[in-house]
């Protein structure tokens, strides 16, 4: 079975992300969103509530599962059995960070290949801090993430302040 990875703090999804997915879906039997953990960032959404929004946002792709991890990439790359990393591009300056990401994984875990998609023009200047900014001031988002991000987004937040 022809498995990928496709690693990301997907805080929150954007219809970027939903892109590539659903394209890496027509490509592999099985893709993993697999959405990490940063103990040093401060994220916009807990854990367990991008997971779910991830969740409801592929619910319809065929062979995508959603999981989470700590760590290094490469370790739970490892730990799947799995030796392909999708990685989506946005434009040159991802490519750049994107390759020496690429290369420094490379180095720790031989077998693992990088694929980079394109995400489609439309698409390319949306980032998941564009839209956590716009989120936080109290904008609208909708034309940038999933339906089930966007439900989440306007539900949780107010003009400007973050409601708990």
């Amino acid at each position: 079975m022809a498995r990928a990875i496709y690693p990301g703090s997907f805080d929150p999804m954007t219809l970027g992300h939903l892109d590539i997915i659903r394209r890496a879906s027509k490509l592999f039997d099985e893709v993993i969103m697999a959405v990490v953990g940063n103990p040093g960032k401060s994220p916009l959404l807990p854990m367990d509530i991008r997971k779910n929004l991830i969740e409801e946002s592929v619910k319809d792709l065929r062979g995508v599962k959603v999981e989470e991890f700590q760590g290094l990439t490469v370790d739970y790359a490892k730990a799947t059995n799995t030796t392909v990393l999708i990685r989506g591009l946005r434009a040159i300056s991802d490519f750049e960070a994107e390759l020496g990401m690429a290369q420094a994984n490379k180095q720790l875990f031989p077998e693992l290949e990088t694929i980079f998609l394109m995400t489609k023009a439309e698409y390319s200047f949306i980032s998941s801090s564009t839209v956590k900014e716009i989120a936080r001031l109290g904008g609208d988002v909708s034309q940038f993430v999933p339906h089930p991000v966007n439900d989440y987004l306007r539900e949780h937040f107010s003009r400007g302040t973050k409601q708990k």
